[in-house]
């Protein structure tokens, strides 16, 4: 598994996967500048063998590889990295995005881009909580690519009074009404027969761990403190941007929607998977044309 890298003096170790010698150069120039220690790979296979060699943090894929693509290096990366990955790509489809992400991608960038955008999204990066589990290969609780990680590290949470992800108190909220105290304090957010450890970042339905991405997670508890109140998509680009400097002023495209709607979409697949002998209510409702709700709770 990819360690985290403290101190001022290096940001971690970073492979950049690009077959285009000019944009390689560029791409390291950037994580070079931004302290990371930086090896380079021009083709996929030897991309994924550096990942493991060299315990990266972060992963810049090219999408058009020789030999194997971009998808395919994310999927074997996964299986045995929790980096944070970045794919970049002159394509500017949007199913490419999407299947990025679905495929296990942290961000999707398209060429050409400025060098501060790139260094921005890899410090947005840094500042979210990570994964702490890889499944082993094979792993029956993995999402089928190669991209489900149990997270567990305590997160940056909305717990701040008044911020946009706080609790609201007139949402008549079935996570606030199911709550419980965790061993280190937090709340332990309920929906039926669903329940969320904010400290120990892990999330079950009955006796059945469900596994859950970093992004899966956040967006999961973002919407059970928010009980009945509808967060739109923007709120919950933003939220899993916390921290940009830029800060609710960000800009936010139709991708980085689309981009919410896919890990909402995975999330409530796998939450249907939970506790077959009594499988869950929906936990999450569509609010057409706006964004996504708390369901009401099972009477």
């Amino acid at each position: 598994m990819a360690q985290r890298h403290g101190g001022d003096d290096a940001a971690g170790t970073a492979v950049v996967i690009e077959d285009d010698p000019d944009i390689r150069e560029l791409i390291s120039s950037v994580l070079q500048q931004s302290g990371f220690q930086v090896h380079t790979s021009a083709d996929g296979a030897a991309g994924v063998a550096a990942v493991e060699l060299h315990h990266a943090d972060l992963v810049t894929v090219d999408l058009g590889l020789p030999g194997i693509d971009g998808f395919e290096v994310v999927r074997q990366i996964r299986l045995h990295s929790d980096c944070y990955i970045v794919m970049v790509s002159a394509r500017t489809d949007e199913v490419d995005t999407l299947m990025a992400l679905n495929t296990g991608a942290d961000d999707f960038i398209t060429k050409p881009f400025r060098p501060r955008e790139l260094r921005a999204r890899v410090t947005a990066m840094f500042r979210r909580p990570r994964a702490a589990h890889v499944p082993d290969v094979g792993d029956p609780a993995g999402d089928g690519a190669g991209g489900a990680l149990r997270v567990g590290q305590v997160p940056g949470a909305l717990s701040d009074p008044g911020s946009p992800g706080a609790p609201d108190a007139s949402a008549g909220s079935a996570a606030s009404a199911g709550s419980a105290a965790s061993p280190a304090g937090s709340p332990i957010l309920s929906h039926d027969n669903l329940r969320l450890d904010p400290d120990a970042r892990t999330v079950s339905i009955g006796d059945d761990d469900i596994v859950l991405t970093r992004t899966e997670f956040e967006l999961l508890h973002t919407l059970l403190l928010s009980g009945r109140r509808v967060r739109t998509k923007t709120d919950l680009v933003r939220h899993l941007r916390a921290g940009e400097s830029a800060g609710s002023a960000a800009y936010v495209s139709e991708a980085d929607e689309r981009a919410v709607e896919v890990h909402i979409g995975n999330l409530r697949r796998k939450l249907s998977r939970g506790d077959q002998a009594a499988p869950p209510a929906a936990v999450i409702e569509t609010v057409r044309g706006v964004g996504y709700k708390l369901a009401p709770a099972s009477a």
